[in-house]
């Protein structure tokens, strides 16, 4: 088999530069290790920043997404009982974010992909990139007893994590930074309307707690809960007594619950690869950067990536313009340090710590503090939460 681009992962970030790439005439071939059915029960993030809209949009994606999304300009923080609202839209400049569930995104580019015959293939084994340093590398995957291999001009890691994109780089060459949190998120999906039309974050000494959405009928909350935690610990009932004691009182009384539909907890991570590029590879995505949730920053990191890739391809199928892709490690990196900075901030402001001292938890109410007393304060959260220009 022949592609010009082969992309390794297909969850949003493969599926959006392939669907891209398809419209500008670009061939590409997406290799996904797990099944369709199971790449759209994955359950993430929700809130996407203006550009990432406008790039499902180019994408030929949006119309569901405009119809049946959320436009927010705002969101509110609770302070152990006291809350207040950030307004987006005025301290931003405008800009607002779309509050779109991650499957349904996922949903979209599938069918766009099917649409366009797009060559999306499920259930490939031991997917391997091969002679990344060479002008002519391949990808190597098992269907079944056979071993096919896939003949490329460029090979795009977006195999999140635990992918093999981020490994097939050698030790020496790859330089990781990692900070890993004393906490996770329990988070529970309801089919029930949401206590808020806006989100909520809220600080707690008891932990944090975040009140999301994906629709008027579908509900996100989560806890904070230690690392030693299990799904098994909580129970239904469990769950929503600790969610309202995080939350103000006149919200916990609003509260609608019901039977989950789905629970998970999530460690919270900080990491970055650096380089994003080795030869003819080039990671993008949750294969070269984890944020913690809180700053809603992931799926939108990734967005970016997927941005300046798309770009710097066309420029050099199309324009014999190699410039974009020579700088891009160097592009997406400084955005993502950018988006590493927000969620750190985020996190660091609104979780509760295990073991702080006093003096750190003085800080922490300063913090607070000071970002409702001051407008450029507030402003230089909205310009992150919408997010940044590509």
């Amino acid at each position: 088999m022949r592609t010009q681009v082969a992309i390794i992962g297909g969850g949003p970030s493969g599926l959006m530069l392939s669907q891209l790439l398809h419209l500008k005439g670009i061939a590409t071939v997406v290799l996904e290790r797990q099944s369709r059915e199971y790449v759209l029960s994955r359950i993430r993030a929700g809130v996407l920043e203006h550009g990432f809209a406008e790039l499902m949009r180019e994408a030929q994606c949006g119309e569901r997404m405009d119809r049946e999304g959320e436009i927010h300009e705002g969101f509110f923080i609770s302070d152990n009982g006291a809350m207040r609202r950030v307004d987006l839209h005025k301290y931003s400049g405008g800009s607002s974010v779309v509050v779109y569930g991650q499957t349904e995104l996922t949903r979209d580019l599938y069918e766009a992909r099917d649409r366009m015959n797009g060559k999306v293939i499920h259930n490939a084994e031991d997917v391997q990139p091969h002679d990344l340093k060479s002008a002519n590398p391949y990808v190597t995957y098992r269907m079944g007893d056979e071993i096919i291999r896939i003949d490329c001009d460029y090979v795009i890691g977006a195999d999140g994590f635990h992918g093999v994109s981020r490994k097939s780089i050698p030790r020496d060459v790859l330089k990781e930074y990692e900070k890993v949190y004393p906490f996770g998120w329990l988070g529970v999906l309801s089919r029930t309307k949401p206590v808020s039309p806006e989100l909520i974050y809220a600080k707690h000494e008891r932990g944090f707690a975040l009140c999301s959405l994906r629709s008027q009928v579908l509900s996100r909350y989560y806890i904070q809960v230690p690392l030693s935690d299990t799904v098994e610990d909580w129970s239904d009932e469990k769950f929503w007594d600790e969610l309202k004691r995080r939350l103000p009182a006149d919200v916990a009384e609003r509260l609608i619950t019901g039977p989950s539909i789905e629970k998970s907890i999530a460690p919270l991570r900080s990491f970055v690869a650096e380089p994003m590029r080795y030869g003819n590879l080039f990671l993008a995505g949750d294969a070269a950067h984890i944020v913690p949730p809180t700053g809603a920053r992931g799926l939108n990191s990734a967005a970016s990536d997927i941005y300046y890739l798309y770009h710097a391809m066309v420029a050099h199928y199309k324009n014999g313009d190699d410039s974009g892709l020579d700088n891009y490690s160097a592009k997406a990196l400084a955005r993502v340090w950018k988006a590493q900075r927000f969620s750190w901030w985020m996190t660091t402001m609104l979780h509760t710590f295990p073991d702080s001292l006093a003096y750190d938890q003085k800080l922490q109410d300063t913090e607070l503090a000071y970002l409702f007393s001051s407008e450029k304060a507030q402003g230089s959260l909205a310009e992150n939460y919408v997010g940044l220009p590509f």
